[in-house]
């Protein structure tokens, strides 16, 4: 149902349908960040002499790191300055960081690019949760949640071959100036059609002792941290798979030019989860359907495992893509809802809840992909011995949840 919040200026609430457009936009600048560049990885590792397809995977691992330390400032700057302007000064630091990757000749230099870069995506990203919170809570967040991830995940899914495109053209800097274009439009769109969400008189100015008490309260919230320690490590899989996903299908399985295709079909397991979970969440619950996703998670995980062992690391293409098709479904129904879980108790400080949310489970999630993909070279049995670990660590993290509910509500 519909928080109470209320907006402090006197423009009209924009319809459903757009206001889902709007908040996935927001959010998807992050996996734009990400996935457009996938494709131009290998020219980029050229070009700036990298010494290694790990090293070339930091460009895409370390962004989280940016993420990680610009949630923890906006989150304040969320529920002290509003969610309007939060976004369009991480829109603003965003540009500053595109513009120095955009222009580098150094490895060095390109990650300081990212982490700028990924500081200000973390504005974006924390203030649209904000607006979904203030303007929805419970089941009815995890649909609106669902209904926005089903939007966002066409990014991952187009993305790629957008980055693709560009280069059949143009060099790999041209993909991040096509950023700054998205960027501006997308700040304009926000700035003129989303009305303020968090009211005058429920703003909370900034202090470090508010800080200390609210990080505390947050930290200590054995229910919150539980369910993101288990986002930080069923993601952290995912996104080991992602920052390797070049190397997975151009070099292991040799699919060239086809990889951008492949990428987005696996991204569409996700979208069609978003779409089915959100027609099942209100009649279901998030937990029902939150304990189905991780056990098809291992159980898809375990399978991929065992016919990579079999295989001498590299299963059958049709197999290794139609498991990763079942595990990212699975994946596409777990995003929405452990988020929406760990943010629940937070209402009355949504903005810095959300950054403590994401900077920890974005943590996790880097130290998980960075050592998951440390081992990969031509075998997928790094990624599926990953996803089966980690995923069983995760799995634990959400039963200690759902028995941290229990034990609250009894």
């Amino acid at each position: 149902m519909p928080s109470s919040q209320a907006s402090n200026n006197n423009k009209p609430d924009i319809g459903l349908v757009e206001f889902v457009a709007l908040m996935a936009l927001m959010t998807s600048l992050v996996a734009l960040s990400i996935d457009a560049m996938l494709p131009a990885l290998h020219q980029i590792g050229e070009e700036l002499a990298i010494a290694s397809a790990q090293q070339t995977h930091l460009i895409v691992s370390l962004f989280f790191i940016g993420m990680a330390l610009g949630q923890l400032y906006y989150g304040p700057v969320a529920d002290d300055r509003g969610r309007r302007y939060t976004i369009i000064s991480g829109l603003i630091v965003f540009g500053i960081g595109t513009v120095i990757c955009m222009l580098t000749d150094s490895l060095l230099v390109m990650l300081i690019g990212r982490i700028i870069q990924a500081f200000g995506a973390s504005g974006p990203r924390i203030a649209a949760l904000a607006v979904i919170r203030d303007k929805y809570e419970g089941d009815a967040m995890a649909r609106v949640m669902s209904f926005i991830m089903m939007v966002f995940v066409l990014v991952p899914m187009i993305a790629p071959s957008f980055g693709q495109a560009i280069l059949l053209w143009l060099s790999w800097r041209h993909i991040y100036s096509s950023f700054l274009v998205i960027a501006a439009l997308a700040g304009l769109w926000f700035f003129l059609r989303q009305p303020e969400t968090l009211s005058q008189q429920n703003r909370k100015p900034f202090s470090w002792a508010q800080l200390k008490e609210s990080s505390r309260y947050i930290l200590s919230h054995k229910l919150v941290m539980f369910y993101t320690v288990s986002m930080g490590f069923i993601f952290g899989s995912f996104l080991a798979y992602i920052s390797s996903s070049q190397t997975l299908f151009q070099h292991v399985y040799d699919t060239g030019e086809y990889f951008p295709l492949y990428f987005a079909g696996l991204a569409f397991a996700i979208g069609f989860a978003s779409f089915v979970n959100g027609k099942l969440v209100l009649r279901l619950g998030m937990h029902k359907l939150c304990t189905w996703a991780m056990v098809g998670w291992l159980s898809f995980s375990t399978l991929l495992l065992i016919l990579s062992l079999t295989n001498d690391g590299i299963p059958v293409f049709w197999q290794f893509a139609s498991i990763l098709f079942g595990a990212f479904f699975c994946i596409g129904i777990l995003f929405g809802n452990i988020n929406a879980l760990a943010m629940t108790p937070l209402g009355h400080m949504a903005g810095f809840g959300a950054a403590i949310i994401g900077s920890v489970s974005n943590a996790i999630s880097v130290a998980t992909a960075v050592f998951v993909g440390s081992f990969i070279e031509n075998s997928i049995t790094p990624i599926a011995t990953g996803f089966v670990f980690f995923g069983f660590v995760s799995f634990i993290f959400f039963k200690l949840a759902v028995k941290q509910k229990n034990l609250t509500e009894s």
